[in-house]
């Protein structure tokens, strides 16, 4: 397992040892070298001699997109601008991109962590990627890319959208491994399905990144595009950009390059750690990252930590999906909920297709509402819809405790996007 692109340790035991060397190294540099973290550590009360173990790590401040944002464009910078060879970039939340530098050991570093991915995928170098994703400023074109070549299969960087492009060069230079986003695999599958090209089509892997998959959209996928693996891919622009982990063969969560980078899953509220198996927020701490080190980065992407050894034989650590941001819950009657808690009562429900879209207003009454709306299946026997509305009330009551109303459409009704699907609306106006 991962041979060609091993962890930078042998066993699972020898991680603590490494990661503190990492993370004494890192307050080191990013004391010595960045305007903003020699400010924010001399705040604290901590410097580079005050890391001795892993606990201390507690101690240091966080780091939040709205520093990125204060800082624009490099607040982080932790390293000389003729040792900078690259800039990417991901949206902000103030109108400002976060702005990340990188010198030629990051690249190199991304690019390694990247190629385990495809090795843990088990491509080989006879594979031929398709490469379905945005190129520019963002992260995942050329970090797909370049992987792929540092690995040593065939790139074809076809980049997102454009179905009658994509599905030509699936079929005309038969690649076996496509890259994409799941609302762009579920374009996908479905245009090829509707032109029945399936037949013709020599794919043996997907790898989705960049937002959520249902057990349906997977399912979707599957069936319409002859595939026998999906993989879930990771990344974070901050945390070098996709990458930094994958699921495994075995589907039972992702496992994420702990020598590279530390994961904390902390209450969002209380921003103390939670218990492996329960939900919290990630939060990144870099080992080796020269550029842009990050210290306790809030992501607000949330997961949860999965205890024991995977049976794939990959000693590395494991976190579930991303299920939602800790900044996209809605509060519905009291009730915190989250993207990946619909997909999670959905998936249970059989004769629904993969799309999806909730809807929350208020009523004239002033009582809130909540509308899902699913799709009829597009293949096999659908359930009436009674039987269908009935399924979804009582998922979504077992999983939330709140109650709503559903609405069944023909298949194929819902928006799709080539990039993201957006599938909460709230309407509701709060004095």
């Amino acid at each position: 397992m991962l041979i060609h692109f091993p962890p930078k340790i042998a066993t699972g035991e020898e991680l603590p040892a490494h990661q503190l060397r990492g993370l004494q190294w890192t307050v080191r540099h990013a004391f010595e070298h960045s305007a903003f973290y020699h400010e924010r550590l001399s705040a604290a009360g901590i410097g580079p001699d005050g890391i001795t173990s892993l606990d201390d790590l507690r101690r240091l401040p966080f780091t939040t997109a709205d520093d990125l944002a204060a800082g624009y464009p490099f607040a982080l910078r932790a390293a000389d601008f003729s040792d900078l060879v690259r800039i990417h970039a991901s949206s902000g939340t103030t109108g400002k991109r976060k702005v990340l530098c990188y010198t030629r050991k990051d690249v190199e570093d991304w690019q390694t962590m990247f190629a385990r991915c495809y090795e843990l995928a088990g491509l080989t170098r006879q594979d031929r990627v398709q490469i379905a994703v945005g190129y520019g400023l963002w992260t995942a074109g050329i970090g797909f890319q370049q992987a792929c070549e540092r690995f040593g299969a065939l790139a074809v960087p076809v980049g997102p959208g454009n179905l009658e492009l994509q599905t030509a060069f699936l079929i005309d230079l038969q690649s076996t491994v496509f890259c994409c986003t799941a609302s762009m695999g579920l374009l996908l599958a479905e245009e090829v399905q509707r032109k029945g090209l399936k037949d013709q089509l020599n794919l043996k892997k997907i790898i989705l990144g960049a937002e959520r998959s249902s057990s349906a959209m997977l399912a979707t996928m599957r069936d319409c595009l002859g595939v026998e693996e999906i993989y879930d891919i990771t990344g974070l622009t901050e945390v070098y950009g996709p990458g930094t982990g994958l699921s495994c063969r075995e589907n039972d969560g992702i496992h994420y390059w702990a020598d590279y980078y530390i994961l904390e899953v902390l209450d969002p509220q209380t921003l103390e750690p939670v218990a492996p198996g329960e939900i919290g927020e990630m939060v990144f701490t870099t080992l080796c990252k020269e550029g842009a080190p990050l210290i306790r980065y809030r992501s607000r992407d949330l997961t949860r930590l999965l205890p024991g050894e995977c049976p794939c034989g990959c000693f590395l650590p494991r976190h579930d999906r991303i299920l939602g941001r800790s900044d996209d819950v809605t509060i519905f009657r009291g009730v915190n909920i989250y993207p990946g808690q619909i997909d999670e009562a959905l998936n249970r429900v059989s004769g629904i297709g993969s799309e999806y879209q909730v809807r929350f207003d208020r009523g004239p009454d002033g009582r809130d509402g909540m509308l899902v709306r699913v799709e009829r299946a597009r293949n096999g026997a659908a359930l009436p819809d009674e039987q269908v509305v009935k399924q979804v009330v009582a998922g979504i009551k077992h999983t939330m405790l709140v109650s709503c109303s559903v609405e069944v459409l023909e298949a194929g009704t819902l928006p799709r996007s080539e990039r993201k699907t957006r599938r909460i609306y709230d309407s509701r106006t709060f004095e």
